[in-house]
């Protein structure tokens, strides 16, 4: 009975995700001549070409980066409105509400705010702040981080609803237990909620660090990749060697890079976390 699926899902998954990594390893351009086999060159290039090389850095950056902050920052949220707030319901749809936004719709909204005449500067000369002011997504000692800033703040209500729903799932006769043996708040949070929010911590660290090594379609709309180097990804590189230059051959090779780091970091933080559950 499985024989129909697993002929299906080889045909259109298995066997262009083969194909595609054998075309790493040759000249291809994308047109109807045989490709050339080139050996290692793809991937020789890849780790000296400067653009390559600062592309590489710069999703190692965003990655780690956006997965601390971002789950710092939803786990705060989801703490402070998982109280009996009265407008915790309101605040949870506004801080969630980004993160359903098509990321395109995303880098044009803030490609926009960002600009040196747009909200964001207005808005700090409107305070008496103009000398903050910044050519944000123009200025390559700065670029980057306001790239990463936008992701955090789409993503992070996506981190909140997921500890929102650890949260739930902790038993409050443990907090009302731990209360009556004198523990305070910070004491209930480190040695019984945090403990309990591990399974959650798993989930949001792995879907953020995944999402984040992949990040494509807000940089390109920001930024393109600029100022010079500044902002490119892995992604957006392999994008641009294939529909830009037509060297579909090297952009494979970027593409079987990519796929490998996503597996390896995906693997050592689900084996670390999982581990630290068990502990738990």
């Amino acid at each position: 009975m499985l024989v129909p699926a697993l002929l299906f899902y080889a045909f259109v998954v298995l066997w262009p995700t083969l194909q595609g990594a054998g075309y790493a390893f040759t000249d291809w351009a994308g047109r109807s001549e045989t490709p050339g086999f080139v050996g290692l060159d793809n991937f020789t290039e890849l780790f000296s070409a400067p653009a390559a090389r600062s592309a590489l850095r710069n999703t190692l950056v965003i990655a780690v980066s956006t997965t601390i902050v971002q789950t710092l920052v939803g786990l705060a949220l989801a703490l402070a409105l998982h109280s009996a707030l009265a407008s915790r319901n309101l605040l949870r749809t506004m801080f969630f509400a980004p993160a359903l936004l098509p990321p395109v719709i995303i880098g044009f909204l803030w490609q926009y705010i960002l600009t040196p005449a747009g909200p964001l500067n207005d808005a700090l000369g409107a305070v008496g702040l103009g000398g903050l002011a910044q050519n944000w997504l123009g200025d390559s000692s700065v670029a980057l981080a306001s790239v990463i800033a936008v992701i955090i703040w789409q993503n992070a209500g996506l981190t909140m609803v997921i500890y929102l729903a650890g949260l739930e799932g902790v038993p409050p006769e443990l907090h009302e237990a731990a209360t009556m043996d004198g523990a305070g708040r910070w004491q209930r949070l480190r040695h019984v909620t945090l403990p309990l929010l591990v399974p959650a911590t798993t989930i949001a660290l792995s879907l953020t660090l995944i999402g984040s090594l992949k990040l494509f379609d807000q940089v390109y709309v920001m930024t393109g990749g600029g100022p010079g180097y500044a902002t490119e990804t892995l992604s957006v590189v392999m994008y641009k060697e294939a529909f830009v230059s037509g060297r579909y051959g090297y952009s494979t090779a970027i593409a079987l890079v990519l796929t490998m780091i996503v597996f390896a970091f995906a693997l050592l933080q689900l084996r670390g976390l999982r581990r630290f559950e068990v502990q738990q």
